[in-house]
């Protein structure tokens, strides 16, 4: 049997392999998935995890619950070799070894790409796992719960002030989510008031959500205004260090949470590893049919899909003349890769991917969102329906839909949960800080030495005498 080996198991690479196994005959291939998490990161959903609106775990898909017959390994691929055929794979636990294939999927998606800028390393949190959604929610509610107990000054201020950089449908959706997240906190916290609360998302261009019309991008600003948050267009963060923030328009303020939504690149790890051909802005170069090469030339037994890969669109919207990467494009892409990977194998000429948006839909926060659609543009709480529909059916396998539904249904009566479990970054403290230790081993004092004996007196002649 061939074998097939699918690097990355995100979007593209989850839906290859569910698809493949579908659709290939009993025994016609041997597929092998390597990715370190053992799920798949519905990313649409993050900032609904990030207000607690969806539980983190029913905004993931098991890879082992829902791939059958595919090997699933836990670990990273450090190394494409297509001229020899192998990958290199640094597993979970155990030392690193190369795994040869007969056809290589490369679909190891993006990581946040970030700036140089002062502080971001090491103050910001991206926007692209479900571990970062949670530690902002987590992060929110511990602030509230610190600014409860302080009178107003600006530390209570610096634990209020959120900042998001990077105005695109990643960054709107969380800075709308969480202002809308704040206003509703202010009930359970008698403490502090809506001026107490300030909100700052930071964008260097002069529009937000270029997937929306220009009339649509204004009204989401105004409707955000209207909430108390505030959108700097054509500004640059120039630094960050220990949380204060610093712009290019000369404003300053702190804060203690900065979400980084400022685009993504070409998952590193692989790209810069391998002999694969590379084009110039860092990604896998791909043809229309998902194939590696280029019109030119095909690199025979190799494919990629979704981020990682720059694929070519032919509806002509793309940047560049290249898919934008995101989760509906990847999705798309994965089913097609396997229709056309079996279509190879078995003789079989492979189709070339083309998608035209039907539209674009957002989440601004309960009760509101946005669709548009063409010319068409539905704003408000129709628009935050057509958000939830839209995503709870693309949802993958009915048992993942059920519970964001059982969720959504469950919230809508009781509400969101408000607690924060910060405490999990440290799960063993609190049993450290009481677990009985045994105590140090006394050191045996040092052995005395021996006394010696007193020197008898020497009797005198006439004692001896007398006995």
């Amino acid at each position: 049997m061939p074998k097939i080996l699918i690097v990355g198991g995100g979007y593209a690479g989850f839906y290859t392999a569910w698809k493949l196994e579908k659709q290939l005959r009993k025994g016609e291939a041997e597929v092998t998935m390597v990715d370190p998490l053992p799920y798949m990161t519905y990313q649409p959903f993050l900032p609904e995890v990030a207000v607690g609106s969806i539980e983190p775990r029913h905004a993931v898909v098991a890879h082992r619950r829902h791939l059958k017959s595919t090997n699933i390994i836990s670990g990273k691929v450090t190394y494409v070799d297509h001229a020899k055929k192998t990958a290199t794979i640094e597993p979970a636990a155990g030392e690193p070894y190369e795994l040869d294939y007969d056809i290589v999927v490369v679909t190891a998606g993006a990581v946040s790409r970030t700036f140089p800028i002062p502080g971001i390393a090491d103050n910001a949190v991206g926007l692209k796992t479900i571990e970062e959604a949670v530690f902002i929610r987590d992060r929110l509610l511990t602030n509230f719960d610190k600014a409860a107990t302080l009178p107003a000054g600006p530390e209570r201020d610096r634990l209020l002030t959120v900042v998001v950089v990077g105005g695109g449908f990643a960054g709107i959706e969380i800075f709308a989510e969480l202002r809308s997240f704040a206003s509703a906190l202010l009930k359970k916290y008698p403490e502090l008031s809506f001026e107490d609360t300030h909100f700052h998302l930071i964008e260097a261009m002069g529009r937000i959500m270029p997937e929306v019309s220009l009339p649509t991008s204004h009204w989401v600003i105004k409707n955000l205004a209207e909430r108390g948050a505030q959108i700097h267009l054509e500004t640059q963060l120039t630094s960050a260090v220990d949380g204060h923030i610093e712009l290019s328009t000369g404003e300053s303020f702190d804060t203690d949470l900065i979400v980084w939504t400022a685009g993504v690149m070409a998952n590193p790890t692989v790209v810069r590893h391998t002999d694969l051909p590379i084009e110039e802005r860092g990604r896998l170069r791909v043809r229309a049919d998902l194939r590696v090469g280029t019109e030119e030339e095909i690199i025979e037994g190799a494919w990629g899909a979704g981020d990682v890969s720059a694929v070519p669109d032919l509806t002509g919207a793309g940047v560049g003349g290249y898919c934008v990467p995101n989760a509906q494009h990847a999705v798309r892409q994965g089913k097609l890769l396997a229709k056309n990977l079996i279509a190879d194998m078995r003789g079989e000429l492979p189709r070339q991917y083309y998608h035209k948006s039907l539209g674009a839909v957002a989440g601004l926060g309960l009760g509101i969102g946005v669709l548009q659609s063409g010319k068409i543009a539905v704003k408000g709480v129709l628009g935050w329906f057509a958000h939830r529909g839209y995503h709870g059916l693309a949802m993958p396998s009915w048992e993942r839909k059920w519970r964001v539904l059982w969720g959504w249904w469950n919230n809508f009566w009781l509400g969101r949960d408000v607690v924060s479990l910060t405490a999990v970054q440290q799960p063993r403290a609190a049993f450290e800080e009481f677990a009985a230790r045994p105590r140090p081993a006394v050191e045996a004092a040092p052995a005395e030495a021996p006394k010696k004996a007193a020197p008898q007196k020497q009797k005198e002649p006439a004692e001896v005498a007398a006995k």
